[in-house]
Order: C-alpha cells, then structure tokens, then sequence
C-alpha cells in the first residue's frame, strides 16, 4: 500500500496504461483523479469507487492550460492537496511521414504531447512541493529514443517529453519533487488496437513485437507497474531518467540476430 491517502493525478486515464495506472495507484491505497478528454474517465472512475477506492472524474485537454489547472484544484480541493501527477495523456498524430505531415498535424501533436506535460509540471510541482516530496511521471515513448517506433511528429514530440523529464529535474532542485519518465515499446491501448485487432484476427499475433528480444506486445499494466514504481517511495533516488520498457527493442541497434537455441547458418 504505498500510496495511502495520497492525492494522484492520471491523465489520460480512461484506457490504456492510464487506466490501469489509476487501478493500481487506487489498489494501493491511493485517491485518485481520473482526467481524460473521453466518457472513459467516469468509467474508470467507476470502477474505482465499485471496488471501495476513492475517485473523482474529470473531462479534460490535456493540452489546454486551463484544464490542467482545473484538474490540479479537484485534486486539491478533494483530497487536500497532491502527490502524484501522472501527466500520460497523448495522441498518435498518425503514421504520416515527414513530407506528407503538414503545420496544423504536427502543431497538434506537439499541443497534447509536449505541451500537456509541460503544463502538468509547471502547475503541479508547486502543489506537490507544498506536501514535502512527491513525484511527477511523464510518458514518452521509445519513438522519443530513436527513430523507427512512430512518425515525425509522434517521434519529437516524445523526444521533447524525454528532455523535458531531464531539464525539470534540474529546475525542481532543492524541492524533493523527483520527474521521471517512461518510454513505452509497443503495448495494446487505444492508440495501438488496430493493430493488434488485426493480428488477432489475421492469426498473426506472433508477429506483433518480433523485433524486441521477448517477442511480444506489452500489456498496459506493465507499463503501469513502472510508472507507480517511479511515482512511489521506492524509486526515491530515481530522478530525471526515461526508463524504456519496451521488452528490450531499444538496447540494439538493428541487427540480424541469432535466435536462442538456434545455430548459425
């Protein structure tokens, strides 16, 4: 139970890794504010309170300052004050390339992607700083780490999410707020069902994360576990990193490997 009575924000909380995130804070004794721009937030929500945990819904932009600020409020004027901010929310922008992603496509990703979590530091490190420590998680993405996981625009908009972690981190010395974030591989949320809905239905699932050491997809309560690791005490030494959990695709440059138990031809 590492996050008793702590106030925790999730955004983008109504699927994917936000919604198991805002699971796993509540099963752990966290009070949680669930922020999406969907219905998803009150279904979350829902199913919080249904298992005895405390939730408070909220549809929001995770990229308009206002709404980032309204959410902050909730979280302080509900559960008096805060902890956790878990800025997650994010969009795809597509899989357009560099020549075919006009101004307004990748304006809009960077909007949600960049500026979202942007806006969730500058306006939550003051609250959580007020209760001592806590920290901030961020989510980027290994397309942030190099290119061949998202398009242009996707891919520096994560970038950006990384360094601002690192650059945050410095800025909030002295204040025992920590900033970290995770770098997601492939894992199957709303962003990515298509792909595997195809897979499945095609009966091509063993295709689907082939290029990373374990040969899978992630589950978005894996990505969660880390993130509640990051944002717990037990990471208290942990601060301005982006983790990769992406079942090893980011530690090799692309190569033709040698598979376990196989010869060489």
């Amino acid at each position: 139970m590492r996050f008793t009575d702590k106030s925790i924000i999730v955004t983008g909380a109504g699927s994917g890794i936000g919604r198991a995130a805002a699971l796993l804070f509540a099963s752990e004794g966290g009070r949680v504010v669930v922020a999406d721009k969907t219905e998803g937030a009150d279904e979350t929500a829902h199913l919080i309170t249904q298992a005895g945990g405390a939730a408070k819904a909220i549809r929001i932009d995770a990229g308009l300052e206002e709404d980032v600020i309204r959410t902050i409020a909730l979280a302080c004027d509900s559960f008096g004050g805060l902890d956790v901010m878990f800025a997650n929310a994010g969009i795809s922008g597509g899989m357009a390339n560099l020549f075919d992603t006009d101004v307004a496509l990748i304006t809009e990703v960077l909007r949600v992607n960049l500026i979202g979590p942007f806006l969730a530091i500058k306006h939550a490190a003051p609250r959580i700083a007020e209760r001592g420590k806590g920290a901030i998680v961020l989510t980027a993405s290994v397309a942030g780490i190099r290119s061949g996981a998202g398009s242009p625009a996707y891919s520096a908009s994560k970038a950006g999410v990384i360094n601002l972690a690192a650059v945050s981190a410095q800025q909030l010395t002295g204040s025992n707020v920590r900033v970290n974030a995770i770098c997601p591989g492939l894992t199957e949320t709303g962003m990515t069902k298509p792909v595997f809905d195809y897979a499945r239905e095609a009966n091509k699932m063993d295709r689907v994360g082939r290029l990373n050491p374990l040969h899978r997809g992630a589950q978005p309560e894996e990505l969660a576990k880390v993130a509640l690791f990051l944002a717990s005490e037990d990471a208290s030494y942990v601060n301005g990193q982006a983790i990769a959990v992406d079942g090893g695709l980011s530690s090799s440059h692309p190569v033709t490997r040698q598979e376990y138990g196989k010869t060489a031809a």
